[in-house]
């Protein structure tokens, strides 16, 4: 019954479109040369035109061998007073592929028939080559400007639409499959974004025809590399040598300039690497060869840097062996002086062994920190650990093996607990721990950090309870395990003055300030500590050092005009006391 109406219809229009041709033959005759060509434009798209191909709708097929048989293929009929328009998208009720079409022309759709979704398979990245990771740059950058996203290229690259199972979407309509991308259009004209300028834009533009430009060519990527190096940029240097490398891989001076923005960056350890991967790659590069001698040299491995400038050619002299030979004769008075424990000697050795060239030297820094540890001051063993540059655990361990990494943890988790970092000592030395669990200095220093540790926690307790007895005491059991630790003389210090007892709150502030001179929350417990027991000189000197750390500090500010007022009164009470004396 379908396949009839079909052709009925099919035969109707046929008719029809033979008329109308007919028609306008006859009528092109009576009228005027205006309203023929007004007639011809709004019927150009009814001549029948046999060597133009039919196109289907959606919605309706038609028989291939019926064409061919009636040897004749209309074209779409497009009326004059209106514009073409896509179709609208089926609703959920509809499927384009069996339409029946009702009284008014219109499609219909039975109702037991599933609408049918179409879903985009997703690609896995490894079946994304370069041109397709750049495309999906350009769809970026276009999101970026506001571009709502609703045009996709095709196979056969026109431009069509998105929508549901091909259809053209209506405006005013959106079809099953669109929901999504409709409330994400909603939800970008809803959100508070500020309208994207025009520079922004021409800058965004310009930044991604860079990025295209260059992704394919790495000696364009090094060159940018190396302007951004002599600039300082070192981060964004090393951002565009791995670019480079991951298209060359197999490049040596790519890695050797990776490893001197490493160094730049104070990563030595990393740099090393780097440059060994470079010397791998091209054992006769001198550069390269004469980076890693001073990578070595930086590190206080001597002899490694020695052979290492002896294969740099004409990038080294005798200068830079000379150098080598220098540092390397303070590393073995260092070595003495630590068997010898004397610490001043010590303390000097290191510091001229850093100022010779070995300025990235762990057990460098491990010795001076040590020395300056055992000499009791505390601050300048901390100041000493600042100035080495960070050291990654894994990298460190990869690079000078366990036992040399632990050792270096074990300094710095006493360097830690000195300055009151318990949380952080505790850390550095479970990891020394982990990697060399014999060692009975490492077994002595974690047990000494735990007890610290619990010590304080438990003060603290105490002391915010109110019971400011016990957290002495509990103070006082964290100082028998580390009896110059500044933060337990301190806070034992905080307890003492809370029960008035002055003098004793001063000792331990003292104690405090002797290991750590900076230790700001020390000198200002002892200063009100003395104002409290009318020792207005000495509360005077520890507030004039205050204001001088912190002159905007109000506390301080009080205490030392109070102070000053106190000592003028006592002072006019002593003259007037020696007046009636005499």
């Amino acid at each position: 019954m379908a396949e009839s109406q079909v052709k009925k219809r099919w035969r109707c229009g046929l008719l029809g479109l033979v008329g109308r041709c007919g028609l306008r033959s006859k009528r092109s005759t009576a009228t005027n040369g205006s309203h023929k060509s007004t007639m011809s434009s709004s019927n150009a798209s009814t001549a029948c035109t046999p060597n133009i191909q039919f196109t289907k709708s959606p919605g309706i097929e038609l028989n291939a061998k019926k064409l061919q048989e009636h040897k004749v293929s209309p074209e779409p009929i497009q009326l004059p007073d209106q514009t073409q328009r896509p179709i609208s998208n089926p609703s959920p009720n509809q499927n384009p592929n069996n339409p029946h079409l009702d009284k008014n022309g219109n499609q219909q759709e039975s109702n037991n028939l599933e609408p049918v979704q179409q879903q985009a398979r997703k690609v896995p990245k490894e079946a994304i080559g370069l041109s397709g990771e750049l495309e999906s740059m350009i769809i970026d950058n276009q999101k970026a400007k506001g571009i709502n996203g609703s045009m996709v290229r095709a196979s056969s690259g026109n431009v069509m639409l998105f929508g549901n199972l091909g259809n053209l979407k209506q405006p005013g309509t959106a079809a099953v499959g669109n929901q999504t991308n409709v409330q994400n259009k909603e939800e970008r004209q809803t959100s508070p974004v500020a309208p994207t300028s025009v520079s922004d834009n021409q800058k965004q533009s310009g930044t991604l025809c860079r990025e295209v430009s260059t992704r394919m060519d790495p000696e364009t990527l090094k060159t940018m590399g190396n302007e951004d190096y002599k600039n300082g940029n070192y981060v964004e240097a090393l951002a565009l040598y791995d670019a480079a490398i991951a298209i060359d891989p197999k490049k040596a001076a790519y890695r050797s300039n990776k490893s001197a923005a490493l160094a730049a960056l104070g990563r030595i350890l990393e740099a090393v690497f780097e440059c060994k991967e470079a010397i791998r790659m091209e054992p006769h590069y001198h550069k390269a060869q004469h980076r890693l001698a001073y990578l070595y040299l930086r590190l206080g491995e001597v002899e490694n840097s020695i052979y290492h400038f002896k294969h740099s050619g004409p990038e080294a002299d005798q200068e830079d062996v000379l150098k080598a030979k220098t540092v390397q004769t303070l590393l073995n008075k260092c070595t003495e002086a630590k068997r010898l424990r004397d610490w001043n000697t010590l303390i000097k050795e290191t510091e001229s062994t850093i100022a010779s060239g070995a300025d990235a030297a762990p057990h460098v820094y491990a010795l001076q920190a040590e020395a300056f540890l055992k000499s009791l001051r505390h601050q300048e063993a901390d100041d000493a650990m600042s100035r080495c540059p960070v050291l990654d655990v894994e990298m460190s361990t990869k690079y000078y093996g366990p036992i040399s990494s632990a050792g270096f943890l074990v300094v710095w988790a006493q360097v830690h607990m000195s300055s009151g970092r318990f949380g952080e000592a505790v850390e550095a030395i479970q990891r020394a721990n982990k990697l060399d669990g014999n060692n009975r200095e490492v077994s002595m220093v974690l047990r000494r950090a735990q007890a610290v540790m619990a010590a304080r926690s438990k003060g603290n307790d105490y002391f915010k309870a109110g019971r400011f007895q016990e957290a002495s005491a509990a103070y006082g059991e964290g100082l028998d395990h580390d009896s110059r630790n500044s933060v337990l003389l301190c806070n034992r210090a905080a307890c003492l003055s809370k029960m008035s007892k002055f003098d004793r709150a001063v000792e331990d502030c003292t104690a405090a300030l002797t290991v750590r001179p900076a230790y700001t929350k020390a000198r200002l417990r002892r200063a009100d500590c003395n104002a409290k027991l009318g020792n207005w000189e000495s509360a005077i000197r520890d507030y004039e050092i205050l204001s001088k750390e912190t002159p905007e500090d109000e506390e301080v500010i009080r205490g030392l005009s109070e102070a000053q007022e106190q000592l003028v009164k006592c002072q006019g009470h002593r003259e007037m006391d020696q007046e009636v004396t005499d």
